[in-house]
């Protein structure tokens, strides 16, 4: 029996309630997309790229989740730990649904990058995103079973640290860019 409270399904009961039909998991990857391409954090820009999958302007509290959702995602790209927690369903979830919520973080993240890109991509950045773009179709390949949720974690511990491989990346460019030179 799923967990009613997760994250994941707290996040969507809100999102549904409020007449939203998007995946969380796609919402968490536009919104890591387009940070790691170098958009920034301003919250009102967020909330207008959100549009994209929201359709219509969120009320209060879907736009509180929202921007605390870009505060978790700004401390875990910017903080000490180098760690990305994932917005997806918990392990009780068929292992199917999984991995459409993951496909769906994919091609959320794709098109947040995508929003933002126009930077020049280092092979490793690039490889990167035909990882995502291939994840992004994997729809049906995992079988529930034991090799299938190993498939699936593998994906996973990849999928944590591919925004922080790009953010890396991204981030370096604009903080050079960013710097006089002292001549």
């Amino acid at each position: 029996m799923p967990i009613q409270n997760s994250p994941y399904n707290g996040f969507a009961a809100l999102l549904t309630s409020s007449g939203h039909h998007v995946s969380p998991a796609e919402l968490q990857g536009l919104l890591l997309g387009r940070s790691c391409a170098g958009a920034g954090f301003d919250a009102d820009e967020w909330v207008a790229d959100a549009l994209l999958l929201l359709e219509t302007e969120p009320e209060g509290n879907v736009r509180q989740a929202l921007i605390g959702l870009q505060e978790m995602v700004k401390n875990e790209l910017t903080g000490d730990d180098m760690t990305v927690v994932l917005l997806l369903p918990g392990d009780d979830e068929p292992l199917a649904n999984r991995v459409v919520a993951m496909a769906q973080w994919c091609q959320g993240f794709l098109n947040g990058f995508a929003r933002v890109g126009g930077q020049p991509l280092s092979a490793e950045a690039a490889e990167v995103l035909q990882d995502l773009a291939a994840i992004a179709q994997i729809q049906d390949a995992l079988e529930e079973s034991e090799d299938g949720e190993s498939d699936y974690m593998e994906v996973m511990e990849y999928l944590r640290i591919a925004p922080l491989l790009l953010f890396t990346e991204f981030n370096k460019k604009a903080e050079a860019e960013a710097k006089p030179s002292l001549h």
